[in-house]
């Protein structure tokens, strides 16, 4: 009991005690990380790396021409990637929780958009294959699944108050 009190009332300094969490965390394994920490990652990353690549290919007379998701929407992606990479490292589990629930359905509805928007030129226009998803819609699309996923899994799993 004395150890335990010792680490909440020892002072945090100017790095809000992260040595007194990664101490303790020795223990259980888990340091500053939370359950969801992988994922939130690997999701980060994700919305990070699909912002930069094409997200729209439009194939023309056998050359390719791309649209970049910084074209775009693809900045609001590139930011909220960070907001969930650095969710990962949040010690507190509400807060982690909308780290990932936050960016994971603002992609999802930008992802969306982008999707319907697609598939309505192609059906206006009457050139279905003529606008192509890229590579990075497909990313950020994956991301917002792992993010959802892994904020549904940590909400699930919260510490309840007794």
């Amino acid at each position: 009991m004395s150890r335990a009190t010792s680490t909440t009332t020892a002072p945090q300094g100017i790095f809000g005690g992260i040595s007194a969490r990664l101490k303790e965390g020795r223990a259980t394994g888990w340091g500053v990380f939370h359950g969801g920490s992988r994922a939130m990652i690997i999701g980060g990353l994700m919305l990070i790396v699909s912002a930069f690549l094409p997200w729209v290919v439009i194939p023309i007379a056998e050359q390719s021409f791309s649209l970049r998701g910084t074209d775009g929407p693809g900045i609001v992606t590139l930011a909220v990637g960070f907001l969930a990479f650095a969710g990962a490292f949040v010690p507190r589990p509400m807060l982690a929780v909308a780290h990932a629930l936050i960016p994971g359905v603002l992609v999802a509805l930008i992802t969306g958009a982008q999707i319907v928007r697609i598939v309505q030129l192609s059906a206006t226009t009457g050139s279905w294959g003529g606008l192509l998803p890229g590579m990075g819609l497909v990313l950020a699309v994956g991301g917002a699944i792992v993010l959802l996923r892994a904020g549904v899994r940590m909400w699930r799993t919260r510490p309840t108050a007794a």
